[in-house]
């Protein structure tokens, strides 16, 4: 059954353990101490020394990236009172001329109702449109951007993802937080990363640093650092019944706590209180903005009706809203998602298209259209929406939905990058992409999808074992055993090739002897069996 190997003086075997491990640990630590006696510097807010591996042109390099999908999937921008973005933006940069960091500050209002605040790597901050409702002057505006900006200028974010760096030896994204949208779990690509930098929580040294230092800067920039205070007591009455919507926004990664507010009081009496309030330009500047509230609030509830299939409220609600803001872009998607689940995608399509030319620069409506579309069966029609929604915020859809078309097109290998985009997705979607993907790649690469050991019976009786990793039904597979040698773990005989025949479903194992036998585990462990060629089941 075996035959000689013709090359084995070339040939060894790639997976052979390391006949030095002490050597092996001993280069790690040297290196590993290396890293850290070369990545210490002064953080520029605090003045301590502190490990760094993030520098500053890669914290401005991250959040130049990532600041778009970032706002993308967290309701997008909010465009139509432009007065109003204006105004947050001459809070920051007031802020931004105080600050103990000068980075690339940008300043941006989410249209989203949730509460919350948030800032990256780099000086790029966002606002909610939720957040401004609830707050009553420019003090308090400023208090919530100090904090912010201090999270960029003291190397917050930079901070986390060292850890991760250290901890994991990348950066895992986890936890995405799109908004008002039905694509939280559906956002694959590099926009999972621009999420959870928009999202994360800091720990409890992180938020002191922020709430000290972003009272220093209030007081600089000539506003009352007692609304730092002020805002922390309500945020503290606001999160004790847990009823707050507050509670799924800035509570949610800056918890407030009577600490808080005691430590705040504290570095009042050092900075001292006194300073511009402006509750009159806040109020005149937020005017529109609150005017509209109730109109948002039947969007957010015409979400929920439709959410719970209640297709009639769900339309009154919409129409509401769009009596009470006819410019929002949103509040006609709504209708479009209305008239999809309704599967009218033809009326659904107008009302996509009138979204579109209210706000372009949206990825939803553009995915929704090219959805639609390739549902009424006009797929080169979709392909440009669904292209257009991967550059504004990459998901699982479009890219499903892109593999098809190009595998229909007979472009194989750009169908597999579509679906392999779409499984790295949580989500049923993603799973079916994974399945599509391993249909046109699993006989290019059968063996990474199938498991292959060498295993003896107490017999002695050699196998050839294979393991079924995917979700498909596997047909035949076919295998090669090699025999390497002991000591030099050269390549010292191979079988033919063996067909095991049968199918293997899902997570499940097949064999077929190899018609030779061994003497000890010990033996077992010189074969190897190579997967040469698998299909799947049809």
């Amino acid at each position: 059954m075996f035959k000689p190997h013709k090359s084995v003086e070339n040939e060894k075997v790639k997976a052979m353990p390391s006949r030095k491990p002490y050597k092996k640990f001993t280069l790690i630590l040297l290196a590993t101490i290396t890293l850290l006696s070369t990545s210490c510097g002064v953080n520029p807010v605090t003045k301590k020394r502190e490990f760094q591996m993030v520098s500053e042109s890669e914290e401005i390099a991250i959040g130049k990236k990532n600041y778009a999908p970032a706002r993308q999937s967290q309701g997008g921008d909010y465009t139509i009172d432009p007065e109003l973005t204006a105004y947050v933006q001459s809070v920051g940069d007031k802020l931004a001329a105080v600050s103990d960091r000068k980075l690339p500050y940008e300043y941006t209002v989410l249209n989203d109702s949730v509460p919350n605040a948030w800032a990256m790597p780099g000086g790029k901050i966002a606002f909610n449109r939720g957040l401004l409702y609830e707050l009553n002057s420019e003090a308090e505006l400023a208090a919530v951007m100090g904090h912010e900006m201090v999270h960029a200028a003291a190397r917050h974010g930079a901070k986390s993802m060292e850890r991760g760096m250290l901890m994991q030896g990348a950066m895992i994204a986890v936890g995405i937080g799109a908004q008002n949208t039905n694509y939280a779990n559906l956002i694959v690509g590099g926009a999972k990363l621009s999420s959870q930098l928009a999202t994360s929580k800091y720990g409890r040294d992180a938020e002191s640093e922020a709430d000290l230092y972003g009272m220093q800067y209030m007081k600089k920039a000539g506003y009352d650092p007692t609304a730092a205070v002020t805002l922390q007591e309500t945020f503290v009455r606001l999160s004790a019944d847990r009823k707050s919507n507050f509670i799924d926004g800035l509570f949610a990664s800056h918890p407030p706590s009577p600490e808080r507010v005691a430590d705040n009081k504290q570095t009042l009496t050092q900075v001292g209180a006194g300073g511009e309030w402006g509750k009159e330009i806040y109020a005149q500047k937020v005017g529109k903005l609150k005017s509209t509230q109730a109109a948002y609030k039947a969007y957010d509830e015409g979400v929920k009706a439709l959410a719970a299939k209640d297709t009639v409220k769900a339309t009154t609600l919409a129409k509401q809203a769009i009596a009470g803001e006819p410019r929002e872009a949103r509040f006609q998607e709504l209708l479009g998602d209305i008239a999809l689940s309704q599967k009218k995608p033809k009326e659904a399509l107008a009302f996509y298209d009138k979204a579109i030319k209210m706000q372009p620069d949206y990825f939803k409506p553009h995915i929704q259209s090219g959805i639609a579309l390739f549902n009424m069966g006009k797929k080169a029609e979709a392909e440009p929406y669904l292209k257009r929604a991967n550059e504004l915020l990459p998901t699982a859809p479009s890219h499903a939905l892109l593999g098809q078309l190009a595998e229909e097109r007979g472009e194989t290998d750009v169908a597999l990058q579509h679906y392999q985009m779409a499984a790295d997705s949580n989500s049923e979607i993603g799973k079916d992409a994974l399945n599509r993907a391993v249909h046109i790649d699993l006989p290019r690469n059968p063996a990474k999808y199938i498991q292959a050991v060498a295993q003896a019976d107490n017999a002695g009786n050699l196998y050839a074992v294979v393991q079924n990793n995917t979700a498909s039904n596997i047909g035949r597979v076919q295998v090669r055993v090699v025999k390497y040698e002991a000591k030099t773990g050269r390549i010292v005989a191979q079988s033919d090739s063996m067909q095991i025949t049968g199918g293997i479903a899902p997570g499940k194992r097949n064999q077929i002897a190899v018609g030779t036998k061994v003497s000890s585990v010990q033996e077992v462990q010189l074969y190897k069996v190579v997967v040469e060629a698998a299909e799947i089941a049809r």
